[in-house]
């Protein structure tokens, strides 16, 4: 193709297509998007320079639709929460989108891939991926199907695990997926490409690798990232025992990357994925300047991001819980004769199951809660830093009114207003992620427990009865 033409994007309200729309406009390209919801694309910088056709990609008449006159057609969907039968669901559209691009007489179809090597049983997800690039591949339009790994960009899903990892976790025993070989790119360079590969000749049909100028593992790349970024090093030991399963649960939990997202992100992890051949090269110009190395796009990719947040939003959260949980101990006095003298319920747990409950919980607020400051927009994490400060206030609270004021019926209703405070605290922290949710949502169960102890106490020792 001599002269840009007509561009369809599909997945343009995605990471890497709406960085690739404007790239497209930059060359020259007309560019159609396709989205299942118009009003999210005219929502975009770009949008006033594009034509937006609302449809389904799983649609075959509104994907012929959107596919008339167009010269190269960017397939951009893949299912990364592995959710359903995503794998029958992803061929489908790769059918539907090879199908409707032939009927066409599109000039050349363009896909980005995953990286992975061959001859090895691959996760489920990046087997997907691969199929969805053959299924392309085979259609009567020429197919170019760039295979990249992790992409180093604010905004890529394998890069924001990457960074809230380093961030979170200054020393880790994790999962042996870490010592993987891996090739990273920056996503310019996968912007520059993908835009690229629609001049490609139209006798290529065909997969390339993509990587960047340096082969790393992933404990590697969370070194290099601590150290570009000033956080410090980071001590990192790998462990055989944690399956991709499970270690994509523990990411769930240690950074705002969802279980279901890090699933398939864990699995593309656990074998090397390092280009075989670099032989697009050969056939489109390199980036202006050569292809970015790692620091510089972890520089690129964090000049609107500020690293040390969750460094000082962990500092400010457990100052807040330290502070109860010591305060609440100084007034705490299991032994003490008012006490030894109130009659329990047979139902309260041993007097040393408390401490460890509440240890633990204490740690779990604080972990939760710093994370859900650093997740959170500014004024949200100081309203939600008010909001933790009002509940430690009430933790403390209760152990004041019950073991030094020796007021069960105060202390109960200060509990009730502790179990909504975490209640409230949980709701807050709901949009950053549903593990940091759960983990206030217990510890307001557990208040709500206490609650109910409390109230159990004051009816058997009321205050006629029993002395001061």
């Amino acid at each position: 193709m001599t002269a840009p033409g007509l561009a369809l994007v599909t997945g343009a309200t995605g990471y890497i297509g709406g960085l690739l729309t404007p790239a497209l406009l930059e060359r020259g390209w007309r560019v159609r998007v396709l989205s299942r919801n118009a009003g999210r694309a005219r929502s975009l910088p770009w949008v006033d320079d594009v034509e937006v056709v609302e449809g389904d990609a799983d649609s075959p008449d509104d994907v012929r639709r959107a596919m008339e006159g167009v010269d190269v057609a960017y397939f951009l969907l893949h299912s990364m929460d592995g959710t359903g039968d995503f794998v029958e669901r992803d061929r489908r559209l790769a059918h539907t989108f090879a199908d409707a691009a032939a009927e066409a007489q599109v000039s050349r179809v363009v896909y980005l891939s995953g990286l992975h090597p061959d001859g090895v049983p691959l996760s489920p997800h990046l087997a997907s991926r691969v199929e969805v690039g053959d299924i392309l591949l085979a259609g009567a339009a020429p197919a170019a199907v760039l295979q990249a790994g992790v992409v180093l960009g604010d905004g890529s899903a394998s890069f924001d695990m990457l960074r809230h990892l380093t961030e979170r976790l200054p020393a880790v025993v994790a999962p042996r997926w870490l010592s993987s070989r891996i090739q990273p790119i920056a996503a310019d360079d996968v912007v520059h490409y993908l835009a690229e590969a629609a001049t490609l000749p139209s006798d290529v049909n065909r997969t390339f690798d993509l990587g960047g100028p340096e082969v790393l593992t992933y404990a590697d790349m969370m070194r290099r990232y601590a150290r570009a970024t000033g956080l410090g090093r980071r001590f990192i030991a790998t462990v055989p025992v944690l399956t991709p399963s499970l270690a994509s649960h523990w990411v769930g939990l240690v950074t705002p990357v969802g279980a279901g997202v890090a699933r398939p992100l864990v699995g593309s992890l656990v074998h090397d994925a390092v280009c075989g051949e670099d032989d697009l090269a050969e056939l489109v110009p390199a980036p202006p300047g050569g292809r970015t190395g790692f620091d510089d796009a972890v520089a690129r990719a964090t000049r609107h991001l500020d690293p040390t947040r969750w460094r000082r939003s962990l500092r400010r959260a457990g100052a807040l819980v330290g502070a109860a949980a010591l305060a609440g101990s100084l007034v705490t006095d299991p032994d003490s004769r008012w006490y030894r003298d109130l009659d329990l319920p047979r139902w309260q747990p041993p007097p040393w199951a408390f401490p460890l409950v509440w240890t633990a919980l204490y740690t779990e607020v604080a972990i939760a809660s710093a994370a859900a400051m650093a997740e959170l927009s500014e004024g949200e994490s100081t309203s939600y830093a008010r909001a933790l400060a009002s509940n430690m206030t009430l933790n403390a609270g209760w152990s004041a009114l019950f073991f030094r004021a020796h007021q069960p019926w105060l202390a109960a209703l200060d509990g009730a207003a502790l179990t909504a405070s975490g209640l409230d605290l949980a709701r807050r922290a709901r949009p950053t992620g549903a593990g940091k949710s759960v983990g206030l949502a217990s510890y307001a169960a557990w208040s709500a427990f206490a609650t109910v102890l409390t109230v159990a106490i004051a009816r058997r020792n009321q205050a006629g009865r029993r002395a001061a």
